[in-house]
C-alpha cells in the first residue's frame, strides 16, 4: 500500500510541521560555519553582502572573507602595538569601497573598545560613503566617519586629525597608493598596509623615454617590448614605494596577500616607523630614478631630506659624475 506523499509516515509529519514553523531566527554569531571569526556579527555579514539571507556563504563570498581576515590577521597586531602605546587607536582606510575591511576591522576589534579609537573611510563615490554611513548607524559604531574625499583631498582635509596611527590602502586606483603613502608621511602614520594597484604612470613615463634611453643604458633592455615595459613599470613602481618609505625611517616587509583573486596585484606592503637611518635608502632611490630615466617622477617619490644621485656607469663603463643637489 502506498503512502500519502503529503501526510504519510514520520518524514511527512516532520516535513508538514517544518513548513508549518516559521523560519528560527539566526544567532548574532555563527559557530557552525569555520571561515567566520568568533564574535563576528551574523547581520552585518548580512549587509556587506557576504553572507546570504540564510546565513551561508557562497563561493565568491568565501573568497573575499578570506581575503579580509587574512589581512586583518596582519593589521590586528599593529592594532594592538598602537593600542598598548597610547590606549587609543585611529585608522584611514584609503580606497574604501564598500567598506568591507572597515567594517570587519571594527567589529571585531574596535567595537569592544571604550575610548576614542576611530575608524575613517576615505571614498570618492558618494553613494558608497553614504551606504556605509547608514550602516554604522544600523549597527550603532560611532567610532566610524566616511568621507567623500580623494586621498589627496583627504591630506589637507580638517574632517581628519593632524595625526593618523594607521594607514591601509587595497588597491587603491589611479595614483591613490602613491597619495596614502604621502598621506601617511605626512600624518606622521606608525604603520602602513598596502596593496598596491595601478603602476600605469610609471610604465608611461618609461615608454615615453625608453627611445632616448635605449642607446644609453643597455638595462632598458628590461622593458623594451611593451608588456615589459608594464611588468617592469609595475615592479619598479613598488621598489621606489619601498625605497621612499625607507628613506623616511620606515622599516618595510614585502610579501604575498595570499589568495587575492589577481596574481598581478598580490603583493602586500607593511611599513612600521622606526626612525631608522635615512641617507642610504635615500640615495639608492635617487640613483635607481637616475638608472631608469625617472628623475622627473623625483617629486612623487620624494625623500625626507634631499640625496645626491649615486654615480651611474655611463654606456662606455666610466663612472658618471654625480650631479649637485642644492639642499
Amino acid at each position: 500500500m502506498k503512502r500519502n506523499k503529503t501526510t504519510g509516515g514520520a518524514k511527512g509529519a516532520a516535513a508538514v510541521s517544518a513548513a508549518a514553523s516559521p523560519r528560527a531566527p539566526l544567532p548574532t554569531t555563527v559557530t557552525d560555519i569555520p571561515e567566520v571569526k568568533p564574535g563576528q556579527s551574523v547581520a552585518l555579514l548580512q549587509e556587506l553582502h557576504i553572507l546570504t539571507r540564510d546565513g551561508k556563504l557562497n563561493q565568491d563570498s568565501r573568497r573575499k572573507l578570506k581575503q579580509v581576515y587574512h589581512l586583518y590577521q596582519f593589521i590586528e597586531p599593529l592594532l594592538n602595538d598602537v593600542l598598548s602605546e597610547k590606549g587609543s587607536v585611529s585608522l584611514v582606510d584609503h580606497g574604501a569601497g564598500k567598506s568591507y575591511l572597515g567594517f570587519i576591522i571594527y567589529d571585531l576589534f574596535f567595537k569592544a573598545l571604550q575610548d576614542s579609537s576611530h575608524i575613517y573611510g576615505i571614498e570618492t563615490r558618494e553613494e558608497l560613503v553614504a551606504r556605509s554611513e547608514e550602516l554604522a548607524r544600523k549597527f550603532d559604531f560611532p567610532g566610524m566617519s566616511f568621507l567623500p574625499l580623494s586621498v589627496a583631498e583627504s591630506t589637507t582635509s580638517s574632517a581628519l586629525p593632524e595625526q593618523i596611527d594607521i594607514v591601509t590602502a587595497l588597491h587603491a586606483c589611479n595614483t591613490a597608493t602613491d597619495d596614502a603613502i604621502d598621506f601617511a608621511l605626512k600624518k606622521h602614520a606608525k604603520h602602513i598596509v598596502l596593496v598596491p594597484c595601478c603602476q600605469a604612470e610609471v610604465a608611461s613615463v618609461l615608454r615615453k623615454n625608453k627611445g632616448q634611453s635605449l642607446g644609453k643604458n643597455v638595462l632598458t633592455e628590461l622593458w623594451r617590448h611593451p608588456i615589459h615595459t608594464r611588468e617592469f613599470g609595475s615592479q619598479i613602481t613598488n621598489v621606489l614605494r619601498c625605497l621612499q618609505l625607507e628613506a623616511h625611517g620606515y622599516q618595510v616587509t614585502v610579501t604575498e596577500l595570499v589568495g587575492w583573486e589577481h596574481s598581478m596585484k598580490n603583493e602586500l606592503i607593511v611599513a612600521t616607523y622606526k626612525n631608522l637611518p635615512r641617507r642610504r635608502p635615500a640615495e639608492r632611490l635617487a640613483e635607481v630614478l637616475s638608472t631608469v630615466g625617472l628623475q622627473e617622477m623625483s617629486d612623487r617619490f620624494y625623500t625626507g631630506e634631499p640625496a645626491p644621485a649615486a654615480p651611474v656607469a655611463d654606456v662606455a663603463g666610466q663612472p658618471a659624475a654625480t650631479p649637485e643637489v642644492t639642499p
